[in-house]
């Protein structure tokens, strides 16, 4: 073989995959991490992941994540932002393998488009991951181990996609990345104002309204769980406390002996609590036995010993 068909092949190949082949291996490492980790907050927003109750304290004094996933900041148009977050991951993921895997001109068309794809994309997801960050801190003042996870797999997403690329036109690159870095960061601001609205309404450490109605069923099941000396042990920011309190209906919870554990949550007791070595949220204290876990009204009326009407 001449020495000028050999440069003419190598001079081909580098055309058909621009870029550094090995960073595509890394970001399909980091975006599968990226997609198991938002995943996983995913299902356990739906409930398919982890028991229904609230963890205590999560790594690092973290609440491990339900009061992230439980404020108003959580979700997205009624879906866990988590999910927003695994779909950018699977296409980050996609963009990083499919170059590799196939052959002839789709290579050539995909390898570069796919750069330019990854390094805007992995871009929006740092600078949204950021103001994530900056409402935890700021606006939730607690941490969720499993975002912060995710906002630093976006960043380095973001620094692999950008030094991987064979970039001709640096000016050009630098341009839609500011461009993108901006947008994001004006339209994450945003709703992340938004969003804050509804908190400011009921205030700081009040548990959310409960907008379901009570029948007469629920309304003596509560009385009679008041009377016996049943005790429910909730955190405001809980999100299945209040599925157990939409159970009983908004008339019949105002009933229930309720006790806050939250150390900023209003009317907190969370001395009570420790005494009590409450470990997750909802915890009920029925007839002194304590159990955690959102209770279906049948089995609370078992072991309070309801005889009333069980049309719940």
């Amino acid at each position: 073989m001449t020495s000028s068909k050999l440069g003419s092949r190598l001079s081909s190949r580098r055309r058909s995959d621009p870029g550094l082949r090995w960073v595509r291996v890394v970001i399909a490492v980091l975006a599968t991490v990226g997609a198991i980790d938002t995943g996983a907050i995913t299902l356990k927003k739906w409930g398919l992941l982890g028991a229904l109750s609230c963890g205590k304290e999560g790594f690092f004094g973290c609440n491990g994540c339900e009061k992230v996933l439980a404020s108003a900041w959580g979700s997205i148009a009624g879906q866990p932002l988590a999910l927003f977050g695994c779909l950018a991951y699977l296409a980050i993921l996609l963009m990083a393998v499919v170059p590799l895997v196939v052959q002839g001109e789709t290579r050539v068309s995909l390898s570069q488009r796919s750069w330019w794809g990854m390094a805007l994309l992995s871009t929006a997801m740092a600078v949204f991951s950021l103001v994530l960050v900056g409402v935890m801190l700021f606006g939730l003042q607690d941490c969720c181990p499993f975002c912060i996870l995710s906002a630093l797999l976006s960043v380095s997403l973001m620094v692999f996609s950008l030094v991987g690329g064979d970039w001709e036109d640096t000016g050009t690159l630098v341009f839609r990345t500011v461009i993108t870095a901006l947008l994001v960061g004006v339209v994450g601001l945003g709703w992340a104002a938004s969003a804050n609205r509804p908190a400011a309404i009921t205030g700081k450490g009040v548990p959310p309204a409960v907008l379901s109605d009570s029948n007469p069923a629920k309304l003596a099941l509560a009385e009679q769980l008041t009377a016996s000396g049943a005790v429910m042990y909730s955190a405001y920011w809980c999100p299945h406390c209040h599925e157990q309190k939409e159970l009983f209906g908004r008339q019949a919870t105002e009933k229930l002996e309720v006790i806050e554990c939250a150390p900023d949550g209003r009317n907190s007791q969370k001395a009570l609590c420790d005494t009590k070595k409450i470990e997750g949220y909802p915890s009920w204290e029925i007839k002194g036995v304590i159990s955690s876990g959102v209770k279906p009204l049948e089995q609370l009326a078992d072991k309070s010993g309801y005889t009333g009407s069980r049309s719940f």
